[in-house]
């Protein structure tokens, strides 16, 4: 037994020398007496193996069982002290915790009965953060769908007033709040829709001075501006600042989404438009128009995008792009590739 012990110890030593870890060299003694278990048991009582390593099994088996008691009362220890570390980490820990009344475990049931989102999701839900550039046509939905889903700090940032042609499209907003900066009329209907998620208006035109600031505080950005200088500042800040952005745009009857995040391996906004199109042509909605449902169909689906990238369910739109023709009812995507010699990401 001396012999097995000293060449147990040797791969013990060995193993220490060239940086094996200790469960690796457990298992190889763990297989060295195995095999002189075995030895023992398929081998005459005259081989030298077994006159060798002491002539019977009976002490390798009892140090085998010792071997494995002391095992399993590790095991055992660990888990308790893991339980411990668990339970007093529980109790010490102040950090806020989202709960559901019994109003909001309603509210949400049909969240909460999808196998992709559950009470998990829903939990993930109410800790987002998220700002959505615009409370116009595309701002509606995407800002009425995410206070419904239960988001729980949506930030809405816009500096223009409600007008009556904005109302053919812009579902967020009524007769009565003509003339109300549109932040606070879409701050009043999200409450209305849900008094329990917290909304944050800015109405301010987003600028270099203040868009670094406004997105630090907040986890997924949405864009649904009109303008292309806007949509190059959303852009930069996020790449800057790593955040993931779902971006939406539309005209007359066809609109198209993408997430642009290249922290995620995705292209960011610039990569697919290096630069603004030349004065007309692309026209604004004032401009070319827009049919009324279509900025709802984009941004209910900007509003699902943001739920997956929050509760990381299915699949997103990370280097692909989806274009809607609302006037022939086809849809279609496209693959998006990152440009090496991008201003914003390529470094």
């Amino acid at each position: 037994m001396g012999y097995v012990l000293a060449l147990a110890l040797g791969l013990w030593l060995l193993g220490a020398l060239i940086g094996v870890s200790h469960a690796k060299r457990w298992f190889l003694i763990a297989l060295l007496c195995g095999a002189i278990v075995i030895a023992h048991l398929v081998l005459p009582e005259a081989a030298p193996l077994r006159v060798a390593t002491g002539g019977s099994v009976k002490p390798w088996l009892i140090l085998a069982g010792l071997a494995a008691v002391v095992v399993a009362y590790r095991a055992v220890l660990r888990q308790l002290r893991a339980k411990a570390h668990n339970r007093v980490a529980a109790m010490t820990d102040n950090s806020p915790k989202p709960t559901f009344s019994n109003v909001e475990l309603d509210r949400y049931a049909r969240h909460i009965m999808l196998r992709e989102i559950g009470g998990a999701g829903q939990k993930k839900l109410k800790n987002a953060r998220v700002l959505v550039i615009g409370a116009g046509g595309l701002g509606s939905p995407v800002l009425l769908y995410l206070a419904a889903a239960g988001v729980g700090t949506i930030g809405v940032v816009d500096d223009d007033v409600v007008d009556n042609s904005n109302l053919q499209r812009q579902v967020i907003h009524v007769d009565a709040n003509i003339g109300m900066p549109k932040v606070f009329s879409a701050e009043a209907s999200m409450r209305a829709q849900n008094p329990y998620c917290n909304v944050r208006p800015y109405q301010r035109r987003l600028d270099e001075t203040n868009a670094a600031e406004l997105f630090a505080d907040y986890d997924l950005v949405l864009d649904g501006c009109d303008n292309f200088e806007t949509r190059y500042l959303v852009n930069r800040t996020c790449v800057a600042l790593g955040k993931p952005l779902i971006a939406g745009a539309l005209t007359q009857w066809e609109g198209q989404i993408s997430t642009y995040d290249p922290a995620g391996g995705a292209p960011c906004y610039q990569c697919i438009f290096p630069e603004a199109p030349a004065a007309g042509l692309a026209p604004s909605c004032a401009e070319a128009g827009v049919v009324g449902p279509l900025p709802g169909v984009i941004g209910a689906m900007m509003a699902v995008e943001a739920l997956k990238e929050i509760t990381k369910a299915g699949d997103g739109l990370r280097g692909q792009m989806l274009i809607y023709d609302a006037l022939y009812a086809e849809t279609r995507k496209i693959k998006l590739k990152a440009r090496a010699d991008c201003p914003v990401c390529s470094a």
